[in-house]
């Protein structure tokens, strides 16, 4: 591949990037000066104070984003795929006992869980403190606001069964207009006052810190709102790549929100009475309307970039058996990971509109963001030093300095939302533990069903020597779908009991899926020959992999077992859960919330796409 058609990739990809991974953390000059200045612990408006935080906005981006998340964190893919979920997969590899691996397994669930915290407040903060500069235009549009707001979020989500990929071509130059926008606002009043620029130096910081200890450590809660949107960088990183995105990092976004921050620090200096709105107040007057139009579509992208995370993390929460099975419709013949889930999109449109009636306005909504991103960002930081330590053979002494440093930024920034906790910042965590309690209930109740039907199972091998000799036969194929394949399907011995018979070929089939990414189509399936015409075929995908069975049954004729589909029948065990008293295995609330979710959940046939007209589903009744 030639060096100009290389670059070019990049650039295309570097573009795609701006346009789906920056739309969070590029939103925020929205609402971080003001937060800071004029939030729920309010920094007072004086020259120091404000070089000070302009230098811990700067040098916040600097350790955080440049540093942790595109120069270290970046580099914790599995098998190329970012995001907390595959980070976690990851690090079970690498978990010294079975003790050692759940502890690590349930923190990187309630990072997970946390995420979908963030996928509900960022749309409704963003949207909301971009829709509310109509009331720096004129306040008789205040009224307006909420309406508005509401709105455009209806609309963001209905469009969502269409795709991202129609519009998807304009986010990638919408944002360069953004970020372009912003750094022409800062220059233009840092032009005014250049001595705004003295902030570069971290010792602002350190004096501010130093004159008012308490109120600095406060005040992170309102400068971890430029952080917002770091962990998307991650999150997205198997969609684009590393290099593109630290292109677009380290090429646009990062000097272009530097010089808005730096640009609004500079208004204040010259003006403190533009604490009401200093993002808005930095355009023109004649601007002030389209600056409104381009940050709302700006937010619009933003919001875009996190309800498709939620999309993909459930997908994976599914493959990797934490969830239960949903509708998930593909939305581009393309692209694999442009889905839309429609449970998923209709439950966070509910919850982002009562948000945005409930709490009225991004100045409120902004206590409650920070806990969501600290929290996110502690675990992460935690589960990449299992990584650094056992795969990057890290020393205990480089790990303790940057990673031990990085966990003491981020427990400080999540030491300060903490005081927000009333303020709004109690959402994020009752959402997350909410999750966080229906993923591990599910896989706890799923392991009881597993264990029930193999403790009342016959072993496989067992039926195939002494019953399977004995039977009529019957001409075609039955492929019985199962979660243990050394046990004997319940599905099997039910149509046996009903049909007398078996088929002249019987396969037994298990899927599984793997805690990586992707697997080869020529490597996810194993055909074992049992004797008696009984196939034990398994099936695995990885977590970011579509799991279509049909197509991948289609490579056991390399292996000796050649299927028609059309005279092959799927049969498929439906069992009906009965609580049963003082079975104490788990307690009657979360055992009421799994059979509900176990009622509820996804058809198999549907979410592994058989053919409808060959599916055959027995039911049975199981004591739990």
């Amino acid at each position: 591949m030639s060096s100009t058609h290389q670059s070019g990739r990049l650039a295309t990809l570097s573009l795609a990037a701006l346009g789906v991974v920056y739309g969070d953390i590029g939103t925020s000059p929205l609402y971080t000066m003001k937060e800071i200045f004029a939030g729920t612990h309010p920094v007072p408006l004086n020259h120091g104070n404000i070089l000070g935080i302009l230098s811990l906005v700067l040098w916040s981006l600097l350790v955080v984003v440049a540093c942790k998340y595109v120069s270290i964190i970046m580099r914790a893919d599995n098998k190329g795929e970012g995001g907390i979920m595959a980070l976690m997969a990851l690090v079970l590899h690498h978990a010294m006992s079975r003790r050692q691996g759940a502890l690590l397994m349930l923190l990187g669930l309630f990072g997970a869980a946390l995420f979908y915290g963030d996928s509900i407040i960022t749309p409704a903060i963003s949207v909301l403190s971009a829709v509310e500069g109509l009331g720096i235009v004129t306040p008789t549009l205040n009224r307006y606001i909420l309406p508005l707001s509401l709105l455009v979020l209806v609309l963001l989500f209905l469009m969502q069964k269409h795709g991202t990929g129609k519009v998807g071509a304009l986010f990638g130059p919408v944002m360069v207009l953004w970020f372009a926008v912003l750094a022409m606002l800062g220059v233009s009043e840092i032009m005014h006052n250049p001595a705004v620029l003295a902030a570069i130096n971290p010792l602002y910081a350190v004096a501010f810190f130093a004159a008012n200890p308490v109120l600095g450590f406060l005040s992170l809660g309102g400068a971890v709102l430029a952080l917002t949107g770091g962990e998307a960088l991650y999150a997205d990183m198997g969609h684009f790549g590393r290099r593109p995105i630290q292109l677009a990092w380290f090429g646009l976004v990062l000097p272009a929100l530097v010089l808005n921050y730096f640009g609004q620090g500079a208004l204040l200096l010259r003006d403190p009475q533009a604490i009401a709105n200093p993002f808005y107040l930095l355009a023109p007057g004649w601007a002030l309307l389209p600056m409104v139009a381009l940050a709302t579509l700006a937010t619009v992208i933003a919001s875009q970039a996190v309800i498709s995370g939620a999309y993909s993390i459930t997908r994976q929460a599914v493959q990797l058996g934490y969830v239960p099975r949903m509708e998930v419709l593909h939305t581009s013949s393309k692209e694999i990971g442009q889905i839309y889930l429609p449970a998923v999109n209709w439950a966070l449109l509910v919850a982002v509109a009562a948000l945005v009636v409930g709490f009225g306005s991004s100045g409120k909504l902004a206590a409650a963001y920070g806990i969501a991103v600290t929290g996110t960002m502690v675990i992460t930081t935690t589960l990449t030093f299992i990584v650094a330590r056992r795969q990057w053979q890290w020393s205990p002494l480089k790990c303790a300095l940057i990673l031990g440093g990085l966990l003491l930024v981020d427990i400080a920034y999540f030491g300060a939302n903490a005081f927000k906790l009333l303020d709004g910042g109690w959402f994020p965590l009752a959402m997350g533990l909410l999750i966080f309690t229906v993923m591990t209930t599910w896989k706890r109740g799923r392991q009881l069903v597993h264990d029930k039907l193999a403790a009342e199972g016959m072993p496989l091998q067992q039926f195939v020597e002494l019953m399977a000799p004995a039977v009529p036969r019957v001409q075609g194929t039955a492929i019985f779908m199962t979660s243990d394949a050394n046990s004997t399907p319940h599905a099997l011995l039910h149509s046996m009991k009903h049909y007398k018979s078996l088929h002249e070929r019987v396969v037994i089939l298990t899927v599984d899926s793997a805690d990586i990414p992707h697997i080869a189509p020529d490597a996810r399936v194993k055909v074992a020959d049992l004797g008696e015409a009984f196939y034990r075929v398994e099936v695995v995908f990885g977590f970011m992999d579509e799991p279509d069975v049909p197509a991948a049954l289609q490579a056991c004729a390399v292996q000796g077992l050649e299927l028609e589909m059309m005279d092959t029948s799927f049969f498929l065990g439906r069992e009906t859960l009965i609580p049963k008293v003082g079975a104490g295995v788990m307690s009657t609330w979360r055992e009421k919330l799994f059979l509900a979710m176990f009622r509820n959940a996804g058809s198999a046939s549907s979410y592994f796409k058989l053919p409808p007209n060959r599916v055959v589903e027995l039911g049975s009744q199981l004591a739990l």
